[in-house]
């Protein structure tokens, strides 16, 4: 089986860390950063066992950038 590399983005909500992977739509979240992760892994493998990708998940990037006039609340 190959091995594929996908991104997390994890932000915290309240008391839970939540982990996100965009190029698939899955979710995982957990007390701690490891266990958002590792719950993320185990819903990504799974979501993939029944709707494997079509397309190469080497085409997406991340990047940043910057906006202006950010209003402080």
């Amino acid at each position: 089986m190959q091995m594929q590399t996908f991104t997390a983005v994890i932000h915290k909500e309240e008391d839970l860390f939540v982990a996100e992977c965009s190029e698939v739509g899955t979710v995982g979240q957990g007390r701690t950063v490891e266990e958002a992760l590792a719950n993320l892994k185990e819903a990504t493998e799974l979501y993939l066992e029944e709707f494997p990708l079509k397309t190469n998940p080497e085409r997406a990037f991340v990047t940043t950038f910057e906006v202006t006039g950010v209003a402080k609340t």
